[in-house]
C-alpha cells in the first residue's frame, strides 16, 4: 500500500510518497525527518546549526552528520561546477532582499534617500576555498567573510538522505519532493517508473514535459517564481556569484536529472548561471532541459529520450 501526503516545508510544499507503507508510519516518520533537517539546516531559524556556523567566523564548530554531510557536498559541488554553484552568495541574497521567508518578502518601491546600492564587487561570493571540513570531529570552520546558505543544496540532499532511510526502513519505493527538488528511489506505486512531471515556466497550469525514471533525483530552478521588487528593481533568488546579482541571461527556467537529488538542484543553479549554450555543455553527466525568455525549450538527447 502506498501513502502520500502534502505539507508546507523548507519554504516550499513537500510532497512525500512512500510505497509499501503498510499503516503509514514510513510516512510519518519521513514527515519527522524533514522537520528536524529544517530545524537544523533553515538560515531563517535563529538556532539552527547553519545560523550558529554563519555566526562563529574562523571558529570550529562542530556540526551534526547530517549538517556536515550539507557542508560537505555544498563544497565538493562548488568545486565540480568552478564556483558556478556556490553556498557562500548567502551576503549577496541578503543584499538583493532574500533576508526572510519568501512568503514574508514584501515588493518594495523606490523610497527618499534610498542609499545607492553597494558596487558589486563587494558583494561578490568569497567561495569556498578556505572552509575547513574536519571529519573526524564534524567541526566545520568558516573564514572571515563567509557564510553558508544552503538554499541551493539542501532541498535536494534532505530528499536524498530521507528516501534512502525510508528504503533501509523497509520500504518498496518512495518519492520526497521538496519544492520541486525531488528524489525517487525504488518501485512506483504503479508502473515501471515514477513520472515526474515538470511544469511549463510561462504557462504553470501546463506540462514542459514528464520524465519516466526509475532512481534519481530532478530539480527544477525558475527565475519567474521566487521574485520580488526592491527599490523599483525586479529581483529573483539565483545569484550569480560571480557578480552579487540576480542572474541576468536568456534563462528562465533549468531542469535537471543527475544520480541524486542534491547534484541536480546544485548542477540547475550552475547552468543557471553559466546561461544557455555553456551551460548544457557544463553540465556533464547531467541530464539538462531548459527554458529561454523566447520560450524555446533545449533539452539534452539523454532526457530526451526518457521525457515525453
Amino acid at each position: 500500500m502506498a501513502h502520500e501526503a502534502y505539507f508546507p516545508a523548507m519554504g516550499g510544499e513537500a510532497h512525500v510518497l512512500v510505497n509499501g507503507d503498510g499503516d503509514g508510519r514510513l510516512l510519518t516518520r519521513a514527515r519527522r525527518r524533514i522537520a528536524e533537517l529544517e530545524a537544523r539546516w533553515s538560515r531563517f531559524l535563529p538556532d539552527s546549526e547553519i545560523s550558529r556556523l554563519n555566526r562563529r567566523p574562523g571558529q570550529q564548530t562542530v556540526v551534526s552528520p547530517e549538517t556536515f554531510s550539507l557542508v560537505e557536498h555544498a563544497v565538493a559541488a562548488w568545486d565540480a561546477t568552478a564556483g558556478r554553484y556556490d553556498p557562500t552568495v548567502l551576503p549577496a541574497l541578503r543584499e538583493a532582499g532574500y533576508d526572510r521567508d519568501l512568503a514574508l518578502i514584501t515588493d518594495t518601491g523606490p523610497t527618499p534617500g534610498t542609499p545607492r546600492p553597494r558596487p558589486s564587487c563587494e558583494l561578490v561570493a568569497p567561495g569556498c576555498g578556505l572552509v575547513g571540513l574536519d571529519r573526524e570531529r564534524l567541526a566545520v570552520t568558516l573564514p572571515a567573510g563567509v557564510e553558508i546558505d544552503p538554499g541551493g543544496i539542501g532541498k535536494g540532499l534532505a530528499a536524498d538522505l530521507v528516501t534512502g532511510e525510508l528504503a533501509d526502513d523497509g520500504a518498496a519505493g518512495s518519492m520526497v519532493n521538496l519544492g520541486g527538488d525531488l528524489r525517487v528511489r525504488g518501485e512506483p506505486p504503479e508502473g515501471d517508473s515514477w513520472s515526474i512531471a515538470v511544469e511549463d515556466p510561462w504557462q504553470p497550469e501546463r506540462l514542459l514535459v514528464t520524465i519516466g525514471l526509475r532512481d534519481g533525483g530532478v530539480a527544477s530552478s525558475s527565475r519567474l517564481r521566487r521574485r520580488w521588487t526592491r527599490d523599483g528593481t525586479p529581483r529573483h533568488h539565483i545569484i550569480d556569484p560571480r557578480t552579487g546579482q540576480p542572474t541576468d541571461n536568456d534563462l528562465v527556467a533549468v531542469t535537471t536529472v543527475a544520480a541524486e537529488a542534491w547534484w541536480a538542484e546544485a548542477a540547475s543553479k550552475s547552468v543557471f548561471v553559466a546561461g544557455a549554450p555553456a551551460g548544457r555543455a557544463d553540465a556533464a553527466g547531467v541530464l539538462v532541459a531548459t527554458v529561454d525568455v523566447a520560450g524555446r525549450v533545449e533539452m539534452s538527447p539523454e532526457l530526451a529520450r526518457i521525457a515525453a
